[in-house]
């Protein structure tokens, strides 16, 4: 039908006068629709490099943390970095699955109906939806014994998913360090999660008490014992939600099985 060719149609409007509303709307769309079509296929075409260089600011990030770990410099230098191991562990079982995934990416993993658990809402303190059967985690041993292990880990904030690495020293119930990777909060309140100043405040803390029982926690104002961490002014949705990630992620829906593997020298 002559009335639906395009060429034709696009002739009609570009005949209207300029200061038509039909043409204005006509162009104002056209463009819009124009400029989604090219941050699509940007975001497409660029996204093999995006997530490469998360990869890398991850890394970077991790051997930072690494080599400015308290008590650990001498330990790193002596030992060289070779000793560092990078395992991919089932967290169904505690155990090394003895493979290396190129590439691997905890999201993804998570993602999958195939490689994850789903979680209720009893489970899921962490509000993640989905917990990934497998994980990379990093160990540190020297001389044969366990010095650090470095946990990925990672909670829904108040605006975001925040991502962060645990490290944990030999003991496995002392904080060597924690270390957000990623994260979108409020910036100036929840962002303060990942500032060198506030990560400063987690070396040393510890996990659980004599008895085992969880008791690390972010709380409101200051932290006046081994157990807490000073929270973030105006920021309680974030800070409680840095406390449901360790919560989280040290009890038996997270790594659980895993320290207990290593307390037991099993890995």
């Amino acid at each position: 039908m002559p009335g639906l060719n395009p060429v034709a149609l696009w002739r009609q409007l570009l005949a209207l006068p300029n200061e038509s509303r039909g043409k204005t709307l006509a162009m104002a769309f056209l463009v819009a629709a124009v400029c989604s079509l090219m941050v699509s296929m940007a975001a497409v075409v660029l996204q093999p490099q995006i997530d490469a260089n998360k990869a890398a600011e991850r890394q970077a990030k991790l051997d930072a943390m690494i080599a400015e770990l308290p008590e650990l410099a001498g330990v790193l230098a002596g030992a060289g970095a070779d000793t560092l191991q990078t395992v991919i562990v089932d967290l169904k079982t505690g155990t090394e699955t003895g493979e290396l995934f190129d590439g691997f990416d905890m999201a993804e993993v998570a993602a999958d109906p195939e490689t994850s658990t789903e979680l209720s809402d009893d489970q899921d303190i962490a509000g993640i939806g989905r917990r990934p059967d497998y994980a990379e985690i990093h160990v540190l041993k020297a001389g044969g014994k366990l010095e650090l292990v470095i946990l990925p880990v990672y909670a829904a904030g108040y605006q975001s998913t925040i991502r962060a690495f645990l490290a944990l020293r030999g003991d496995l119930n002392t904080v060597a360090g924690l270390v957000v990777t990623e994260q979108g909060e409020t910036p100036g309140l929840g962002a303060n999660v990942a500032t060198p100043a506030w990560q400063a405040l987690w070396p040393g803390k510890k996990l659980a008490d004599e008895n085992g029982v969880l008791r690390l926690t972010v709380v409101r104002g200051r932290g006046t014992t081994e157990f807490e961490v000073d929270g973030i002014t105006g920021a309680t949705r974030t800070s409680t939600a840095v406390s449901d990630m360790i919560a989280f992620w040290t009890g038996p829906n997270g790594y659980a099985k895993l320290l207990d593997a290593l307390r037991a020298g099993e890995l």
